[in-house]
């Protein structure tokens, strides 16, 4: 067996510090994920982090729906950022959704099987719906909570607030989901994540490595009317936090030097 020497004792007395979450610098922009109406003309707008959006117009086609997403990139937006199970961060944005057309639009942390569509802060109309499901995200519904609904055209800040935790059983991820319509602020509070698929190599208790940030917009087709939608998002804030550093027991440690 080996012998452990001073120098790790040391190492051990004295825990590193965390890793910083990397902090964005611009915005990817992944249009026509859906494109259920190609002849539509399309005016994507990204002047990060002041102003992103996407104004489709001439949705007249028979079908479902066009949907285009943004992701905050670190590389001045040639690709979309991966985060990590074990980042934590915060981000939001005020998002309006208008035009004569219906859709939803709102904030995306997606997992790394569905990067552009799952995973959504979500505001619709025309029924006002306001909701987080899909992906990784703990479902929670602020219309059903809360009783408030989006009103096409209006303001509506959104924000989430990721934090990993241990990323475990006992202790593990948690996110907060706020909205705010004018003066009135409406909160989920802490939301635990769930196991996951603990046959997958991304991680557990969490967002899972390789997740995306940003938005997203899904316009509904008009079957027929010369119909529009925009989606914009203004005011947008990323803050990152530290990465928690990962511990091991003193029975990991020694196995580890056998």
């Amino acid at each position: 067996m080996k012998r452990i020497g001073y120098s790790l004792l040391a190492v051990l007395a004295f825990a590193a510090p965390a890793a910083a979450t990397v902090a964005p610098n611009g915005a990817f922009i992944s249009e026509r994920i859906f494109n259920d109406c190609p002849s539509s003309t399309l005016i994507t707008t990204n002047a990060y982090p002041a102003l992103i959006q996407f104004d489709d117009t001439h949705l007249s086609c028979f079908g479902f729906a066009n949907r285009h997403a943004w992701s905050f990139s670190s590389d001045g937006g040639a690709s979309a950022e991966l985060f990590k199970n074990r980042d934590q961060f915060s981000f939001g944005a005020t998002v309006v959704l208008g035009g004569a057309g219906d859709g939803e639009s709102g904030l995306r942390l997606s997992p790394w099987w569905s990067p552009y569509v799952d995973g959504q802060f979500n505001i619709r109309t025309p029924d006002g719906e306001i909701a987080v499901f899909g992906g990784r995200l703990p479902f929670y519904s602020f219309t059903a909570a809360h009783g408030i609904s989006y009103a096409k055209g209006t303001p509506i800040r959104l924000s989430i607030d990721y934090n990993p935790n241990d990323v475990s059983a006992t202790n593990p991820a948690t996110i907060v989901y706020t909205a705010q319509i004018g003066a009135n602020v409406y909160t989920s509070g802490p939301l635990a994540f769930d196991h996951g698929n603990p046959n997958e190599p991304y991680g557990v208790w969490g967002i899972l490595n390789d997740a995306r940030a940003g938005g997203h917009a899904q316009f509904r087709l008009g079957n027929g009317n010369d119909v529009n939608v925009t989606a914009t998002w203004t005011n947008i804030v990323f803050e990152a936090g530290p990465t928690p550093t990962e511990t091991k027991s003193w029975g990991k440690i020694k196995a580890d030097y056998r």
